[in-house]
């Protein structure tokens, strides 16, 4: 199966003519995107307290190198996002480089410390068009960052035309958050579940000074509310990597 960033890239390209010149937006885009911001905000609600299954797969074509880390991801009541390690596989430079990153990346933009949010504080919206996805009618977003800061990407947002939960998120960020990161691109799926968004498939590329191109894919495999304290550990014990190697 062709990976879902290299076919998004190859859609948007094929499809950028026929997006052009959209026709009116259903309703007024301020509207749309203040519906979309209840959505979310009820989709937020909806995911805190709860723990994902996920798997988090990692390559450096450049040294052929790859893992993969199965793991919980939980999310407080406050939002604050823990990971627990259940099992490694791969070599350790992709766990400690890599994913390890990563993990550490994103536990930090969760603090709260910088809002990254898609909001129009952010972002400038424009209607690109409506189309089909998984049987289902979306209103196309594009979304382009009001200034060059950290966790802000350049891109899409694709909403379902019913609840205006998002479907799908994809673009560039518009300033690397580190000296060894080059360009970051990626894609994130959504699948709507009892009217509320639940992650499914990230995937990213990431230009490194170093390693070259790293690929990184993530699936949410299941969610659930009942077990949000089973991933309570706080994410050294993914980064230290003392209980994720079998």
């Amino acid at each position: 199966m062709k990976p879902l960033l290299t076919a998004f890239l190859a859609a948007t390209i094929g499809s950028s003519a026929a997006l052009s010149e959209p026709k009116a937006p259903p309703v007024p885009e301020e509207q749309m995107v203040s519906r979309y911001i209840q959505a979310t905000q009820a989709q937020q609600s909806a995911l805190r307290g709860g723990t994902e299954e996920i798997d988090i797969d990692a390559a450096v074509p450049k040294f052929k190198k790859q893992g993969k880390l199965h793991a919980l991801r939980s999310i407080s009541k406050l939002g604050k996002i823990t990971y627990h390690a259940l099992g490694f596989s791969g070599d350790s430079v992709v766990k400690t480089e890599v994913i390890a990153n990563y993990l550490k990346a994103e536990v930090e933009s969760a603090k709260g410390t910088s809002d990254v949010s898609i909001t129009p504080v952010n972002y400038k919206f424009k209607y690109k068009g409506a189309q089909d996805w998984n049987g289902r009618q979306v209103y196309v977003l594009q979304l382009k960052p009001r200034e060059k800061k950290v966790g802000l990407f350049k891109g899409e947002l694709w909403l379902d035309a019913e609840t205006y939960m998002p479907v799908r998120e994809s673009g560039s960020f518009v300033k690397s958050p580190s000296f060894m990161l080059k360009k970051m691109q990626f894609v994130r799926d959504y699948e709507l579940q009892n009217g509320v968004s639940v992650p499914q498939r990230t995937e990213s590329r990431v230009e490194t000074r170093f390693f070259g191109q790293v690929e990184l894919n993530i699936n949410y495999l299941t969610f659930s509310k009942d077990a949000a304290q089973a991933g309570a550990d706080d994410a050294e014990a993914v980064v230290d990597g003392s209980s994720a190697d079998q």
